[in-house]
């Protein structure tokens, strides 16, 4: 058992694996030994929420909503109504009569959106009436209203009633959104990020769009808040976009490539020909002070405060990469092959592998930075601080794409899958000693009858 949860794995389809990123069934800094399968979905597993320290929620393809104990991997409530798959979901707590609530919300291809109790199970409200899917669900917690996004932008407050609209006339709709300060709302629409105005008078809330930031030359398939004065946009061909909050600037830009050897008829490597080849930017997570993005299948990240590179990883998984995590000195991520990666940041002792100077040039320059004119570097430039990105941990046990991940800290590591599961990573060296502590405990009680 714990080789299939922890050792190698052939290639899945046609990808090569590279001989780096093999390791072996000894991982002395891989905690999660033990893992519990749920099973509950009847098609992909596309989401999952934390609601609080014990309980989460799925949604995927089904159009169904489960509702998960952590600890126990129980089923509490399966959320039934919607008739379509699950395009968005997310947690909303507020505080009603001194007390503080959760709720949770999400929305279905069915051009409906429901408000759900999760303690009890019941659906609170739902609408019906959506011109159009949403994509995307963004919690203005301090204005204690939440904002749906789509072909309509929607404002709505807890009740999920309608505080405002703005249809969009253009056939991109809005796939992603962060909040700014001041009331304001990037939101991204294919190649452009729209800069939205919340204004509030008494009671009612109008919202304007305020400008369009046009410096994408592809759909921007990543945007996330980095801190209270920066985030960040990532797009289909690797172009990277570090914002201003307040005034919405360029702080840097950097087209990410990489050099790839062609293969001859006989698939063998041609080192004397190089292509450049363009990543798409999957995903992207900010602890505030790093970014990681998930670039094809490659990991890379980037100190937002020293702009400068911290490590990267060109090939970090044998397909893109869905899903990332930043946690202190290390990062997990998960990907299209089915695995689940933790890697650890260490001081780099011989040069790593070979990068475009392009790419280290991202945050030394402002504005938009000129393209290489020159030929591939060979070797890594000179980067104080750069320090390698070294793989502690490889979680098997899905055989799908892993699609996102969740974590309860010492509870476990939540990951859904395409093959219609999830899985609840634990640390075996603690769940060992909390089945000992319930044993003697459990001997004191039968001694003290």
């Amino acid at each position: 058992m714990l080789r299939w949860i922890l050792g190698g794995r052939e290639a899945q389809g046609t990808v090569e694996k590279s001989a780096a990123l093999f390791i072996g069934e000894e991982q002395p800094k891989n905690c999660f030994t033990e893992m519990q399968v749920l099973k509950g979905h009847f098609d992909i597993v596309r989401f999952l929420v934390q609601i609080d320290d014990l309980r989460f929620a799925s949604a995927g393809d089904d159009g169904l909503v489960l509702i998960w104990n952590v600890e126990t991997g129980d089923c509490l409530f399966a959320l039934r109504g919607h008739t379509q798959q699950i395009t968005a979901m997310t947690s909303y707590t507020f505080i009603r009569g001194g007390t503080a609530h959760t709720a949770l919300i999400t929305a279905s291809s069915d051009r409906t959106l429901s408000l759900w109790d999760p303690d009890s199970g019941n659906r609170v409200q739902n609408i019906s009436d959506l011109q159009s899917s949403v994509k995307c669900l963004l919690v203005l917690a301090h204005l204690d209203v939440w904002l749906s996004g789509g072909n309509e932008l929607c404002v709505w407050n807890r009740d999920l009633e309608l505080r405002c609209k703005m249809v969009h006339h253009s056939d991109a709709g809005i796939s992603a959104m962060v909040e700014l300060p001041k009331n304001f709302i990037a939101a991204a629409m294919d190649k452009e990020i729209v800069i939205f105005k919340l204004n509030l008078s008494g009671s009612d809330i109008a919202v304007m769009a305020m400008r369009h930031l046009a410096d994408h030359h592809d759909t921007i398939r990543s945007l996330i808040h980095i801190n209270d004065g920066l985030f960040a946009s990532g797009s289909h061909i690797g172009e990277l976009i570090i914002w201003d909050s307040v005034d919405w600037t360029i702080q840097a830009y950097e087209h990410i490539l990489w050099e790839e050897p062609a293969r001859d008829s006989q698939s063998e490597f041609k080192l004397n020909h190089q292509k450049q080849i363009e990543r798409s930017i999957q995903h992207m997570s900010s602890d505030g002070e790093y970014i990681v993005a998930a670039v094809g299948s490659g990991l890379y990240v980037y100190n937002v405060l020293m702009k400068s590179v911290v490590a990267y990883r060109r090939t970090a998984h044998d397909s893109n990469i869905l899903h990332t995590m930043l946690q202190q000195d290390s990062l997990m991520s998960c990907s299209e092959d089915g695995s689940v990666r933790m890697w650890e940041l260490q001081d780099l002792p011989l040069p790593a592998e070979p990068a475009s100077s392009g790419f280290f040039g991202m945050f030394g320059t402002f504005g938009r930075s000129s393209k290489q004119t020159g030929p591939p570097a060979k070797k890594i430039p000179e980067v104080p601080g750069l320090r390698s990105l070294e793989l502690i941990g490889d979680l098997i046990g899905h055989s799908g794409a892993v699609q996102m991940f969740l974590s309860f800290k010492d509870k476990g590591l939540v990951t859904c899958s395409t093959d219609q599961l999830l899985i609840v990573w634990k640390d075996g060296e603690l769940q060992s000693q909390l089945r000992s502590l319930a044993v003697f405990q459990k001997l004191e009680e039968n001694q003290g009858l």
